[in-house]
């Protein structure tokens, strides 16, 4: 859950999908749900030329299971709260393991 948490975060923000065929999307981030299925407005295939039918797409709806890669801005990402989130989340899972 830690991950779906911290992707509700990046909500209106701008991020790329990389899909396991290869497409790579750059969209504005809608919402996500706990099988981090992405939907994105505003988009743009980032090799357009290899993908044309896709140019006249605006919004998708990616499914969980086919996405690679979730790339970034820099400038989104708190690192200093992800840290403690994980670390919290370790310890969490160290004592239920005990």
């Amino acid at each position: 859950m830690l991950f779906f948490s911290f992707f509700k975060t990046l909500i209106d923000h701008e991020v790329t999908v990389e899909l396991k065929n290869d497409i790579r999307i750059r969209g504005v981030l809608k919402s996500v749900d706990q099988y981090l299925n992405i939907k994105l407005d505003n988009i743009q295939v980032v090799d357009e030329l290899k993908y044309p039918h896709l140019s006249a797409v605006k919004n998708v709806f990616i499914r969980g299971s086919v996405v690679r890669y979730v790339h970034l801005p820099s400038q989104s990402v708190d690192i200093d709260l992800l840290e403690d989130a994980t670390r919290r989340e370790a310890a969490n899972q160290a004592v239920k393991a005990k």
